[in-house]
């Protein structure tokens, strides 16, 4: 699988490059570390002047970090004569100065430079020196450039490999194929009349609540609320996305006893309509009313619900709301405890405590132990229900 950034299973990159020449190196860990920054920018052409721990070397193949490749192929020579005499351009890379008369240039002119010379076939070299002192004033004469980085005077030396990734860099920034991948537009942008009927929409709820105050700053609160979400250059996904925000700050999570677009009286009332339809084989649309009940709770099921969910003695054991058991629809389950607690309106129908005392029986004659929990008493006072519910159930 692959690591970070390395992976093996896509195509090796081989578009011509300059050849890189490491004069003398004294460690074998920096020629594996040279290796390795050579292969992170396309550079897989490399020659070796005399390395003082000779060569192959084992701890430069640990240093390369999976570059053998470029280990593998690499030439060895005995002098930089030898290494750059096929080379038609050669630039030495060295941070003193060596008193010659030949243009300094920094990493992103040296590519400049060198990748005309390389696309029209010629050979080209980039030589690094010693680790300890660089390049030798002889040496720096058989160059046609100085390549040279902005560093602090004051600690110029820079380790062999850390040069090789900075003119490695420049090099592949100009001739490599770009950036590997880019976010994906997965939505176009939003239009004006889009985020025109967000900004109504949005204002409009504020309006309800008397966001715009005092009178007088009215405009200018205007103008600095849709300058926030200008500057976003949102998307048509992030205007979907906002809508939805603020509906559902001023219109309730539709989701699971979170509140709904009922009124209390309005939740009631679909509750004792639930609770009339019976089991639910003998009325199709039980489950229906039920998951609506789900999105609009009554104050009593909002009150027991987060106490469910909050209360360390409950939280963690299962419960659900309004879900079948059986034929039947139960305020709250938790089917691993096989426990029901089946709240008990203030006023019911006949036909409502009928079809409750048939429910109380199918779940008992399955192994459910019921609950009763009665809504004036949830209202009045939950600790006291909570007490008696958590005697019941029993601890965790």
């Amino acid at each position: 699988m692959p690591g970070a950034g390395t992976d093996k299973t896509r195509r090796w990159l081989t578009t011509p490059a300059p050849v890189v020449v490491l004069v003398q190196p004294q460690l074998g860990e920096n020629i594996g570390a040279a290796a390795r920054a050579m292969a992170n920018f396309g550079l897989s052409r490399l020659r070796l002047v005399k390395p003082v721990q000779g060569w192959p070397n084992e701890r430069a193949t640990v240093m390369a970090a999976g570059a053998d490749r470029v280990l593998e192929g690499a030439e060895l020579y005995d002098s930089l004569e030898q290494a750059i005499g096929d080379c038609s351009f050669v630039v030495a890379t060295t941070a003193r100065m060596h008193d010659q008369a030949k243009p300094v240039i920094s990493a992103e002119q040296a590519a400049a430079e060198m990748a005309p010379r390389i696309a029209s076939g010629e050979t080209v070299a980039l030589v690094f020196g010693r680790e300890r002192y660089g390049l030798e004033n002889h040496e720096v004469g058989q160059t046609d450039r100085i390549l040279t980085l902005p560093v602090n005077p004051a600690f110029a030396s820079l380790n062999l490999a850390q040069a090789v990734v900075i003119v490695g860099y420049e090099w592949f920034k100009l001739a490599g194929p770009g950036l590997p991948f880019s976010t994906s537009e997965r939505s176009p942008p939003a239009p004006k009349e889009q985020i025109a009927a967000f900004f109504a929409n949005l204002e409009g709820e504020l309006e309800k609540v008397e966001f715009f105050r005092p009178e007088e700053k009215r405009n200018v609160m205007r103008v600095n609320l849709r300058n926030i979400f200008q500057r976003l250059d949102m998307t048509q996904q992030d205007v979907r996305t906002l809508h939805g925000v603020v509906n559902a700050l001023t219109q309730g999570r539709k989701g699971s006893a979170r509140g709904g677009v009922l009124d209390r009286d309005e939740a009631a009332r679909l509750r004792a309509l639930v609770n009339a339809q019976g089991p639910d084989g003998e009325r199709a649309p039980a489950r229906g009313l039920a998951r609506l009940l789900r999105r609009n709770p009554t104050e009593a099921e909002r009150l027991l619900w987060e106490a469910l969910t909050s209360d360390r003695r409950f939280a963690g054991r299962g419960f659900k709301r309004q879900v079948p058991v059986g034929p039947h629809m139960a305020d709250f389950v938790s089917f691993s405890l096989r426990t029901v607690i089946d709240l008990v309106p203030t006023e019911e129908t006949a036909e409502a405590a009928q079809h409750r005392a048939d429910k109380r029986a199918w779940l008992a004659a399955h192994d459910y132990r019921v609950t009763e929990v009665r809504t004036e008493d949830l209202e009045r006072e939950v600790a006291a229900v909570l007490e008696q519910l958590a005697a019941a159930i029993g601890p965790a």
